[in-house]
């Protein structure tokens, strides 16, 4: 079982990831911090809306571990409403910029909107973090012409509808399929596959039975060669299994971290960035056989 996890570890996808300038290393699951600069986001909405306090909790997550932030100016929580090109813009430049100057790891904004993806390309980010999979028109040449890494996630239907009732004959094949699709429209696009990384959308347009699906096939997923990050940090998933409120899902969430680490997920998204490090490198100690033994 050690073996066959090494080999999940260390074979899929490039060991390193530039990210606008600052690299990440994806010889070990790495941590991506969840900061929110929404007034209505499930977990954090509207606790960091100002920059200094987005910096402030940014350097708490990187003094735990993140390996890179992900910035997001719009909610999509279920149910979530549309916010306009200029006020995403307004939400997330002066944190971007801020943070851009001030981290030495590298920021990803969580966007679906081509205008944003341009101007945080500008201010510095080091990622575009999509859970359009840059479907929207525009979307696909904007991201390209940044020369960033792109994620994709995979989504049935959007924030607004998505959980009114998914239906899938087999979930983890159909979302392989899609993300499949949307590399290939990327690198005809001209999105090399070294830039590419892949989110298979846990919460979004899933049920309980499709999340936990598609947690148990992820393997699949990882065998499509394409560094794979997975988002399930405080989600209805956990809520619902645990019985708990979004404030009491830690331990859940680090067990599902675990779970998809094991399978050889390289990024995973988190708000509780600590615990979830310290889990972590207990899978990559297993992995890589390099357990740290220190004298009693």
């Amino acid at each position: 079982m050690v073996t066959a996890t090494r080999s999940r570890l260390v074979s899929h996808g490039p060991a390193v990831i530039d990210c606008g300038g600052k690299p990440i290393r994806l010889d070990g699951p790495q941590v991506m911090g969840v900061l929110n600069i929404t007034p209505d986001s499930f977990s954090d909405g509207g606790r960091f809306l100002h920059p200094e306090q987005a910096l402030e909790q940014a350097r708490r997550m990187v003094d735990e571990g993140a390996a890179l932030i992900d910035v997001g100016g719009e909610s999509t929580r279920p149910g979530a409403g549309e916010v306009s090109v200029q006020a995403e813009l307004d939400r997330v430049l002066p944190v971007l910029e801020l943070l851009c100057s001030e981290l030495p790891v590298p920021v990803s904004v969580d966007t679906s909107k081509p205008e944003v993806m341009t101007e945080a390309a500008r201010a510095g980010a080091g990622m575009i973090n999509d859970v359009m999979a840059l479907r929207r028109d525009g979307a696909l040449q904007a991201a390209a012409a940044t020369g960033l890494p792109i994620c994709l996630m995979h989504m049935q239907g959007e924030p607004r509808t998505m959980q009114q009732a998914p239906e899938y004959r087999e979930v983890v094949s159909e979302v392989m399929a899609f993300l499949g699709e949307r590399v290939a429209a990327c690198t005809a696009a001209g999105i090399s596959r070294d830039r590419i990384v892949l989110d298979p959308g846990f919460g979004f347009g899933k049920t309980l039975r499709h999340n936990y699906q598609l947690l148990s096939g992820l393997g699949r997923i990882i065998a499509m060669g394409v560094p794979v990050l997975v988002g399930m940090s405080r989600k209805t998933m956990i809520g619902k299994v645990l019985d708990a409120p979004v404030d009491r899902r830690l331990h859940g969430s680090v067990a599902a971290a675990v779970l998809a680490a094991r399978e050889g997920a390289l990024l995973i998204r988190a708000h509780d960035v600590g615990p979830t490090v310290e889990a972590l490198a207990i899978v990559h100690a297993l992995a890589k056989e390099d357990i740290p033994v220190r004298p009693d």
